[in-house]
């Protein structure tokens, strides 16, 4: 098998846990309620993790100064989005039938995550190519939150009342981001560091803002004892990964 079917290869495989994770989610038909928690917990946690570990030291990376005022020009426009022509939303018995999250929150969480995994996916490309052993090292630190990364975007989906065909689509949708991420690398000779810059700065305010204001509050408002500590669960299992792909890359 050659280099460039290989590497299609590990994107594919990449890509499907994404989307198998998320379709775990989306394809049961009714989750037990203490569940629903657990996962938005954990997405909560994931979330957190993605915007402080790596979306604002990569925007700070690559527009400098000015990135933590894009990040908060992020944090301020899902704001004013979901208080102003959104209606925020929470658990309760009176409102069970209805989202916790806004759909801007969902929205939002969902390009996030989907700028990340295309540069997931362009991680692993560029590795293989140019370092096959260190790419292979890369594929499977970034493999092992891909699985958790389909949960946290189906359950934010759910979260904010999307339909089922919703969560399919945006789970399809961030493991497209991870294949173009893997076969961009074949036509960019590189990616313009100022513009992914102010995409992952406004990225990361707008996932804070998600993550710190939309689904936390959700998750204290819960009797459950356990699902603080799930939050922490999906902040350790990202960062786990974090370490490792760092590890490969040397950094």
């Amino acid at each position: 098998m050659n280099l460039t079917l290989q590497i299609v290869l590990f994107g594919l495989i990449a890509a499907g846990a994404v989307f198998l994770g998320g379709g775990l989610v989306a394809l049961r038909r009714e989750w037990p309620k203490r569940i629903q928690e657990y996962l938005l917990a954990l997405g909560a946690g994931f979330l957190l993790s993605l915007v402080i570990i790596d979306l604002i030291p990569e925007a700070i990376e690559g527009i400098g100064g000015i990135a933590p005022l894009w990040i908060l020009i992020g944090f301020s426009a899902l704001h004013f989005a979901e208080h102003t022509f959104v209606r925020h939303l929470h658990f309760g018995e009176e409102t069970h039938k209805v989202g916790v999250v806004s759909s801007v929150a969902s929205h939002s969480a969902f390009w996030g995550m989907f700028i990340h995994s295309f540069f997931d996916g362009l991680s692993i490309s560029a590795g293989l190519q140019y370092n096959y052993a260190l790419g292979v090292m890369i594929f499977f630190g970034i493999l092992l939150h891909k699985f958790p990364e389909g949960l946290t975007i189906a359950s934010i989906m759910l979260a904010a009342d999307q339909p089922r065909k919703n969560v399919l689509w945006a789970s399809g949708g961030i493991a497209l981001g991870t294949m173009l991420g893997i076969v961009s690398i074949f036509f960019l000779n590189n990616v313009d560091g100022n513009i992914t810059g102010y995409a992952f700065a406004f990225s990361a305010g707008a996932g804070m803002y998600v993550g710190a204001s939309d689904l936390i509050p959700e998750i204290n408002r819960s009797e459950n004892r356990i699902t603080p500590v799930i939050v922490f669960v999906g902040m350790v299992l990202f960062y786990a990964s974090s370490l490792m792909v760092n590890k490969a890359l040397g950094l």
